[in-house]
Order: C-alpha cells, then sequence, then structure tokens
C-alpha cells in the first residue's frame, strides 16, 4: 500500500507503509538508528505478509517522512558526556510514538519486531505498554549497559562523523559504514547498499536527525532494570559478527528480560542480508506462532 500518515500526538506524525491482509495478526517493524522505514526491504515485509501477518513499516521520529525536530542536534562533546539540553526526547518518546501509531491504527496488541535502535525502542514499549504488545523480536539490539554491546573502537569515527550533506558523499558513506558493520559471512550487494541510500537521501534526508536520535539512545541510559519487567514473550536476535552492536548486547538483552529466547545468527553483522531473511523470517514465524498459542490458551 502507498505511504499514508498518522499524527500519534504531541506534534508528532508519522509516515508508515502496510503490507498483507488487515485481518492478520499486526506486525509492527521499527527501524534503527538514522535508518528509514525502507530499511525494512519490500521484499522482507512481502515475505512475511505471506506468513500471515499484517506487516506495518514506519519512519522514527527525525528520520523520512516523519516528523523532523528542530533544535540542533547535540555536539560530539554532549554525545561523550551524555548532558543533554531539555529538548532533547529519548527512547521512551519514541516507544509513544510507536504506541500512538498501534492506537491511531486500531492494531493493538501487534507483534514487534525491531532493529537496533528499533529493538530499543520495541523493548520500551514492551516495558511501558504491555498491553499494546503480543510479541517482542529484538534484532541486534542492546539494553544501554555501557559494559555490554559496546560498538568496536573502529566504528565510533562512524558514529560521531559529520554526516554529509551532499547526495553523492551520503550515498559513498553508506557504501563505507555498511562495508564495515555488514556481515561478513554473506554475500554484500553493494547496489543495494547504494541503491538504498539515493532513495533514503530523495525520501527525506536529514543530517541533523541521525545526532538528535543518537542522543536519544544515549539519554535513556541503562534500561535493564526496565527490561526485567517486560512479561511478553520475547526472542532476541544477533549476529555473531556485529561489529556495531557486539553479541554481548544480544546476550544482555535476553537475560534481561525474563523468559526471553537467544538465537545467534553465525556470520551476521550489523544489517538485514537478503541470504539470512528464510532463517530470520522462520524464526519469527515460529516466534509468534507460540505467542499466539500461549495468547489462545489464556482464558477470557
Amino acid at each position: 500500500m502507498a505511504e499514508q500518515f498518522c499524527d500519534v500526538g504531541r506534534g508528532i506524525t508519522l509516515c508508515y507503509e502496510t503490507f498483507g491482509d488487515p485481518a492478520d495478526p499486526p506486525a509492527l517493524l521499527v527501524m534503527g538508528l538514522a535508518t528509514q522505514m525502507i530499511g525494512w526491504h519490500e521484499d522482507f515485509c512481502e515475505q512475511l505478509a505471506e506468513q500471515g501477518f499484517y506487516v506495518i513499516r514506519f519512519d522514527n521520529r527525525d528520520c523520512g517522512r516523519s516528523t523532523h525536530l528542530d533544535f540542533p542536534p547535540p555536539g560530539v562533546r554532549q554525545l561523550l558526556r551524555r548532558r543533554f539540553g531539555i529538548e532533547q526526547y529519548n527512547l521512551s518518546d519514541m516507544a509513544e510514538d510507536a504506541a500512538g501509531l498501534i492506537r491511531r491504527l486500531e492494531i493493538a496488541p501487534a507483534h514487534v519486531v525491531g532493529a537496533s535502535m528499533g529493538g530499543m525502542i520495541g523493548q520500551n514499549l514492551a516495558a511501558e505498554h504491555p498491553e499494546l504488545v503480543r510479541s517482542l523480536v529484538s534484532i541486534m539490539s542492546t539494553t544501554g549497559n555501557r559494559w555490554q554491546g559496546q560498538p568496536a573502537p573502529a566504528m565510533f569515527r562512524h558514529l560521531l562523523a559529520k554526516p554529509p550533506s551532499d547526495r553523492d558523499a551520503f550515498i559513498d558513506r553508506a557504501t563505507e559504514v555498511f562495508g564495515t558493520v555488514g556481515s561478513p559471512g554473506f554475500p554484500r550487494d553493494e547496489s543495494y547498499i547504494r541503491d538504498r541510500a539515493a532513495k533514503s537521501f530523495d525520501r527525506g534526508y536529514d543530517p541533523a536527525g541521525g545526532g538528535r536520535q543518537l542522543a536519544a539512545i544515549l539519554a535513556s541510559g541503562n534500561r535493564s532494570k526496565a527490561l526485567a519487567s517486560i512479561s511478553v514473550p520475547t526472542l532476541v536476535i544477533h549476529g555473531s559478527a556485529d561489529r556495531l552492536v557486539r553479541p554481548s548486547g544480544g546476550r544482555a538483552t535476553a537475560l534481561a528480560i525474563p523468559g526471553a529466547k537467544l538465537l545467534v545468527v553465525k556470520g551476521m553483522g550489523h544489517d538485514l542480508p537478503r541470504p539470512a531473511w528464510p532463517h530470520l523470517i522462520g524464526a519469527i514465524k515460529l516466534h509468534t506462532d507460540r505467542a499466539e498459542a500461549a495468547r489462545a490458551a489464556v482464558p477470557a
């Protein structure tokens, strides 16, 4: 379905798309840092819909065609010191955006699948709005603990580098970054990386938006205690070769959430390589089927 827009409250409008039959169980896909909803490849969404889901993908605030805030992004010193202005939002605010979308689309409760920062948003959503979540899948994410899931040292130059404003430079940088953080155990599709970067730039690239989102992660601190309150069935997926959010982040997430299952995908880095899709979609389907069965077994 074509892009649509939803006012989720508090001055935020989210751009979203849907795939599949609205009568099927809803699956809300939440993407990561400075990555638009097209980070969930259209083919991935359609294949997930073929498994019996009503799939919704959306642009987070400060990304793509959703609302962009107008305050300056934090500087490197602020990021390193984790001290931000009163206007800075956090992951709970971004989870509230997702909650608003679920409510306005009347799809509660939804299966929530989040990648990277999207996994963090999904975790907060499950902890703070359990009535809106059927199950949670947290992919290549972490808890906010400074001692777990930290990037490899070489990654910080990408995280803290000034975003390019020129289209060609943006595409080149995206190619470089995903060449560094991508999956060494799977073939690399550079043409897809460049094409997605070009589409992202043209859809609604905001050089400042990624900085504000990164600050939201840092401003949220260690969320381990909050994650201990999550009661919905949870699957944690992490790549064994992830250099941006190292595998200790996935292990920490699985340990923090009661009853969570951990799936480590050998050779996967900080991306969603097409050859891994059957494994990922199969794991999501198995997890959500079990969640649906458990939900059906509970007396009304």
